[in-house]
């Protein structure tokens, strides 16, 4: 047998004692201390009647009842305050005979609810203090009444131990629930962070893809078209597809590194690269007119990058829905917001296309970048032919300090 492991094993066991145990145990320690005391005179305490057989008895049954103390609080501190009563009626010694009586008052208090359990200790304790004054008004030696004070300030003080370890769990429990409160919300929070970064990501992903999409479906159309009679256009054509889906796959690569390494980000699109998109549309076939501040001012990146994008996405509408028509793109910077309009003469040939869309997934998310930073966005057909895409983002995004 290895003795080093005996008292880890007693240990565990010790730990998988059943609930009422340690009542138990405190029960049976109560009754045999109670009973001892009596049976052992103390060299001070006032003239009394020996102990007798009922006095035993109450005595055993005081400290019995502390066993169920947990699950009927009031009910043992009512055996044992009966049992006190009487004990003191026959003028039994003190000794130890208040200690089931304190036990009792104590967990009255301290598994109670408050208010309620301390009326009732209270009131008990009232009771007791003029029963035990009565019993002891011809105590002799006089002096000996201290004895009866000693137990009413003793009932006094387990009533208030009681209390304290009531309150304490109580904040404990008030503490741990804050704590998980908190934990919970840190959870939500964190989950909300990252719902608005994928939102962040999705949209980046469908301006890049959708962009790049249109100008290589058009430049596919033109090379099938002129593949055969002009294959220097052909190959010019395949160079632009190259070229945008290159650049494509590089937004993609630095829009999805985010998810590898959250620190490794690669800086957005902003104005400064409005003008090599309008040169990517006019490889696409559109004749486009940019008119834009130089030098471009100085914008907060969030709002660089919104307008980037919506340009892109109104461009890509273009592509999609009009094919090669004149679009004409304005950026103007104003006092405190950037103004920004893309408009275009609509279809110059006779070729079946979708009309622009006034609502879908593409201005649904030109119209939340605009929103998120407390602009506006209206997207509409133009009287005379054509689309129109107008966008104010105000300089300073909400919920930024000046």
């Amino acid at each position: 047998m290895d003795l080093r492991a005996v008292p880890g094993e007693l240990s565990a066991r010790f730990a998988r004692r059943p609930a009422w145990f340690p009542d138990l145990a405190l029960g049976l320690f109560v009754t045999v201390i109670q009973v001892l005391g009596a049976m052992v005179p103390v060299p001070v305490e006032p003239v009394s009647t020996p102990v007798s057989g009922i006095g035993y008895l109450l005595l055993i049954v005081s400290g019995v009842s502390v066993i169920a103390r947990r699950k009927r609080p009031v009910a043992v501190f009512a055996i044992t305050g009966v049992a006190s009563l009487i004990y003191f009626a026959f003028d039994f010694p003190d000794r130890a005979s208040y200690l089931g009586l304190f036990i009792a008052l104590y967990t009255v208090a301290a598994y109670g609810d408050g208010h309620r359990s301390l009326r009732i200790a209270g009131t008990g304790i009232a009771v007791l203090s003029a029963g035990w004054l009565i019993a002891g008004a011809d105590v002799e030696p006089v002096s000996a009444i201290g004895w009866v004070f000693f137990r009413i300030g003793g009932a006094v003080i387990a009533t208030m131990l009681g209390e304290s370890a009531r309150s304490r769990q109580v904040m404990a429990a008030a503490a741990q629930q804050r704590a998980e409160l908190a934990e919970r919300s840190r959870d939500e929070e964190a989950r909300a962070r990252v719902d608005a970064e994928r939102l962040r990501i999705a949209r980046e992903v469908h301006d890049t893809v959708a962009h790049a999409i249109a100008i290589i479906n058009v430049q596919a159309g033109v090379t099938a078209h002129v593949l055969d009679r002009r294959p220097e256009q052909a190959r010019e054509a395949l160079y632009t597809i190259e070229q945008t889906s290159s650049r494509a796959l590089q937004e993609m690569r630095a829009i999805l590194g985010v998810l590898r390494n959250g620190d490794a980000r690669e800086p957005f699109p902003g104005l400064g690269q409005v003008r090599e998109l309008a040169g990517k549309a006019r490889e696409a076939g559109l004749d486009i007119d940019l008119a834009q501040p130089e030098p471009l001012p100085a914008l907060p990146s969030a709002v660089g990058s919104a307008a980037y994008r919506i340009v892109q996405e109104s461009i890509t509408n273009v592509i999609r829905h009009a094919g090669p028509t004149r679009v004409t793109v304005t950026l103007e910077p104003v006092i405190d917001a950037l103004y920004i309009r893309v408009t275009d003469e609509g279809r110059r040939t006779p070729e079946p296309r979708h009309p622009h869309p006034t609502s879908g997934r593409g201005i649904a998310g030109m119209r939340e970048r605009c929103r998120l930073l407390g602009g506006e966005l209206d997207a509409k057909p133009r009287p005379g032919g054509g689309f129109e895409v107008i966008a104010t983002l105000p300089l300073v995004p909400v919920g930024s300090d000046r």
